[in-house]
């Protein structure tokens, strides 16, 4: 295994660097005291190519895989995570699901358009009576002969009101319990019977749009089940082998952009006579931050690996997503303290970084129900 990113990898992270920082950081506090999204930004990311790494030329991406689309999630989220999440919300998520497990005629219909992001993505799984525990789900999918009827609340949906498209997961068989779950890929604006509401009382991500989606007795042609009817639970977890690995990038971006402004701030502010940084317990959260980062990093760089040659390493990306989740929020609760009270001001990005880092413990997969997958592998429960 190479542990230096290649000529190819490093301009793709310069790329997203340089494009986060001129077209992301000048708005980005503004936009986040506001609640403002702007999806004029993702359909730019889209021109750089950012959403294309997991698709093949042959549906409009650019077939450079997901260590390489992770690399340069990692770099926009050190900016803002809220724009760390559209690489979920466009191709991660629905379009590698659609290339894995949908038919011909869904590929071409829809990977090319959120790929470009001229249709906006999302996918629904969580309820408001089941986030961790995908199979206690309530929404049902009806066979009708020609189509199905889908009723049900989903809640907490990233996009859920600006998504034109998504994954939808359904029983159409609750006798037969999660093999009774069924996917599909949904048109969502101006369908008759789904409607969308938004939650903005958030902690933290506010520059990405956060819902609920509603179906009621909504009609979905058959052409929309993913796979195959009772296929759902099982294209559900490969999806969130995915999305949690994004997860986990946009994280160690979290906690490099806490680590940035430590630095910076403890070799800036004078106290006893002395910078900050010269102090050995400022130096030693500095330190802890530097490692446990750069621990995180490979994590998810090794998880990514494995996805490009081809294996499905359950076991490693929980370990990225579990230690990186808990690595950014502790990395961002040290700057805050680094920063004394001006770390507790919203004058100051710690603020912000600390907010933001708290979803990374919960969104795809609690760190509990990581810690659960791991030790399962490390008892040998699971293979």
């Amino acid at each position: 295994m190479e542990f230096q990113l290649g000529e190819e990898l490093l301009a793709m992270r310069d790329l997203a660097r340089k494009f986060s920082e001129k077209e992301i950081a000048p708005t980005v506090e503004a936009d986040e005291k506001e609640h403002r999204f702007r999806p004029e930004l993702v359909r730019k990311m889209a021109e750089q190519g950012f959403f294309g790494g997991v698709i093949p030329e042959e549906y409009g991406g650019t077939g450079v895989g997901m260590l390489a689309t992770l690399v340069m999630c990692e770099e926009v989220a050190r900016v803002s995570p809220s724009y760390g999440l559209p690489f979920n919300m466009q191709t991660i998520g629905p379009a590698l699901t659609l290339l894995r497990f949908g038919t011909e005629e869904q590929k071409k219909k829809y990977i090319p358009g959120l790929v470009s992001a001229e249709k906006m993505g999302c996918f629904a799984i969580t309820e408001p009576n089941s986030g961790s525990d995908v199979a206690a789900m309530r929404m049902t999918a009806v066979d009708k002969g020609d189509h199905y009827v889908l009723n049900g609340t989903k809640t907490w949906i990233s996009n859920a009101q600006v998504a034109d498209v998504g994954l939808v997961y359904a029983y159409t068989d609750r006798e037969k319990k999660h093999k009774g779950m069924t996917c599909f890929f949904v048109e969502l604006k101006g369908a008759p019977g789904m409607s969308s509401t938004a939650i903005e009382t958030k902690l933290g991500l506010h520059c990405a749009p956060t819902g609920e989606l509603i179906f009621d007795e909504a009609r979905v042609p058959k052409s929309t089940v993913v796979g195959q009817v009772g296929d759902g639970f099982k294209i559900c977890m490969a999806q969130l082998d995915n999305t949690r690995i994004c997860c986990a990038a946009r994280a160690v971006g979290v906690a490099q952009a806490a680590l940035d402004a430590s630095v910076k701030y403890a070799n800036e502010r004078d106290a006893f006579g002395q910078k900050i940084s010269d102090f050995q317990m400022i130096q030693e959260q500095i330190a802890e931050m530097a490692v446990e980062i750069e621990a995180a990093r490979l994590l998810v760089h090794r998880a990514a690996w494995l996805i490009d040659k081809g294996e499905k390493p359950t076991k490693d990306i929980s370990m990225a997503k579990y230690f990186a989740a808990e690595t950014a929020v502790k990395a961002a609760g040290n700057a805050v303290k680094i920063y004394g009270s001006y770390g507790f001001s919203s004058e100051y990005p710690v603020e912000r970084l600390y907010r933001d880092s708290k979803s990374f413990q919960i969104v795809e997969g609690t760190s509990n129900i990581q810690k659960l997958i791991i030790s399962g592998f490390a008892l040998g429960k699971r293979k």
